[in-house]
This record gives C-alpha cells, sequence and structure tokens, in this order.
C-alpha cells in the first residue's frame, strides 16, 4: 500500500489537547476490544449498518487537509484581519462537529461565517462542489490505481474489514451502507473496493436535495423495513452521526475509532468523541472480528 502523507494527527492533537480523553473500560481478554457498556443485551442481531469513510473505506483519507484549508482561503479573503491560525482553529472546530453528517451541513456553515464577517455567501451546495473538485484532485490516483489492480483493494479498507463483511454475510444478516459523502462517489467506491457486493442495492450517500436523506431517516426505514426492535440492530461507525442515531432507536454501536494515517491502531480523538456519542464497543479497526462477532451475539 503507498503510504498515506497526512498531518491529521498531529493537528488534531493540537486541536484537541485540552479535551480529556475518557479512562479506558475493560477489554475483551486478550484483545484491544474495549467495552463501554457491559450491559449491553446480546445475541438478538438482524441487521447490520455500516458508515463508508473511516470506518470501511480509507480511499479519503486526509479530506480534512482539503476541507479546512479551502475555507480558511474562503474566510481569508474577506479580510476581516483575523489571522489564518485563528481562522483555522474556529474552522476546524466545526468541520469537526460536523463529521459524519453530509457535507452540506458544513458548508452550510461555512456560509454562516461568511455572512457573519459582512460577505456575501455563496450557495452552499457550491461550495460543497468546489471542495468535491479539491478532493478528487487528492484522491483520483487512489481510485484509479484501485480500478487498474495497481493497488489491491484490501489495501484502501480499514484492516480486516472483508473479513467481517463476510462472517456477517455468513451469518445470513441483512447489510446496509449510508454515508454522508455524495451517492455517486459511495457507489463508485465501494465498486472499487469491491465490497459492493456485500450490500446490493443498500447503499445509501448525500444528495444534492439534503433534506431527502440523513442517516436517521435511513436507520428508521431498516427498522421499520424488517420489523426490528432495540439490540435487533446494529451500526458500526466512525462519526458521533450514526453512534448517536443508532443509540437514539436502542440499538447496539460499535465505535470504529482507527487511525487512518497508519491503518491501525486507535485515534485517540475518535476514541473520545465515539465514546461521548454513546458507542457501546470500540474498536482499532476490524482485525479482531473473530471475537467481535461471537461477543455481539452472546456466544463468548
Amino acid at each position: 500500500m503507498k503510504a498515506f502523507v497526512s498531518l491529521r494527527a498531529n493537528h488534531r492533537a493540537m486541536q484537541h489537547s485540552s479535551i480529556p480523553d475518557p479512562p479506558l473500560r475493560d477489554f475483551l481478554p486478550g484483545s484491544q476490544i474495549e467495552i463501554i457498556n457491559p450491559g449491553l443485551e446480546r445475541g438478538r442481531v438482524r441487521s447490520v449498518l455500516f458508515d463508508f469513510d473511516g470506518t470501511l473505506s480509507l480511499i479519503r483519507e486526509g479530506w480534512q487537509q482539503v476541507m479546512v484549508p479551502m475555507m480558511v482561503e474562503i474566510l481569508l479573503d474577506l479580510r476581516t484581519g483575523e489571522a489564518e491560525d485563528a481562522l483555522t482553529a474556529v474552522v476546524t472546530d466545526y468541520v469537526d462537529r460536523l463529521t459524519g453528517k453530509q457535507t452540506i451541513y458544513q458548508m452550510i456553515e461555512l456560509a454562516e461565517h461568511v455572512k457573519q464577517r459582512g460577505g456575501e455567501p455563496r450557495d452552499p451546495l457550491e461550495y460543497k462542489h468546489m471542495y468535491l473538485d479539491r478532493l478528487w484532485q487528492r484522491i483520483e490516483g487512489r481510485v484509479a490505481a484501485l480500478k487498474s489492480g495497481e493497488t489491491d483493494p484490501d489495501d484502501m479498507l480499514v484492516a480486516g474489514s472483508r473479513g467481517l463483511l463476510t462472517a456477517l454475510q455468513e451469518r445470513g444478516l441483512t447489510m446496509y451502507l449510508a454515508s454522508g459523502t455524495d451517492e455517486p462517489y459511495v457507489l463508485d467506491e465501494a465498486r472499487a473496493l469491491r465490497v459492493d457486493g456485500f450490500f446490493g442495492e443498500r447503499i445509501y450517500g448525500a444528495l444534492d436535495d439534503y433534506k431527502r436523506f440523513s442517516k436517521a431517516m435511513i436507520i428508521n426505514r431498516i427498522i421499520e423495513t424488517h420489523h426490528l426492535s432495540g439490540p435487533e440492530f446494529l451500526a458500526f461507525g466512525d462519526g458521533y452521526v450514526e453512534i448517536e442515531n443508532t443509540k437514539d432507536v436502542g440499538g447496539i454501536a460499535v465505535g470504529v475509532a482507527t487511525d487512518e494515517v497508519r491503518r491501525e491502531g486507535v485515534d485517540h480523538w475518535k476514541r473520545t468523541r465515539l465514546i461521548g456519542a454513546g458507542a457501546d464497543v470500540i474498536i482499532p479497526e476490524f482485525r479482531e472480528h473473530g471475537r467481535l462477532i461471537p461477543y455481539l451475539f452472546g456466544e463468548d
């Protein structure tokens, strides 16, 4: 796998150094699977939802290094006298806070900051397409290498992803994929990673008409379609949105706190955020799915 060049871990460490890391909880013996909610009702899972970017896919690793500088550039052009470092801190704060929601919400926030500073903001949808054009310049080579066969798809997946998906499929579970990234990109990148077959037509992404899509809407649709209750629904995600939405319906939420640059181990900023959102379990990646699945199914 080609090395990712990223300063995100250091940037986050500086931006969030004042946020205390939650104390370690119990781990499954001999594993890195951290049990946050030991009272979890297990053994009833029937349907599973996955977030995409950062949970399964690493294609868009480093997207913050595209979004934040673009937004800072736009705010600097207003010539308010604010220092670049100060604007970077402001932008990073709301970008992080809205991560996991559709990209348009970060652009709506940008437009509001432009307006607050006396500027005339563009339509948030226009900002979104500006960002997507810049992001594509960063990831185009990754996608092309996957499609050509130059890069092994597993090298662009969070470690152990394919093994976990295969094991869940073998248990007969219905799996869904829902992402805050625009749907055409999610479909294309899922195919490039060769994970689309695990989900079939159950892949959902953001729409330009953003009010027609949210992860909460997808979760509620899954619950209604399969007549699920509480812990019959399981979700995996690296953002607070899918974790909070899952806990809102009484489901099981597994926080995937992967250090995306190293492709293994725990990103402590993610872990803190996921625990705050209500995650029942925290994992560094999926390499220990042979321990995790029996635990979630009450077979340990």
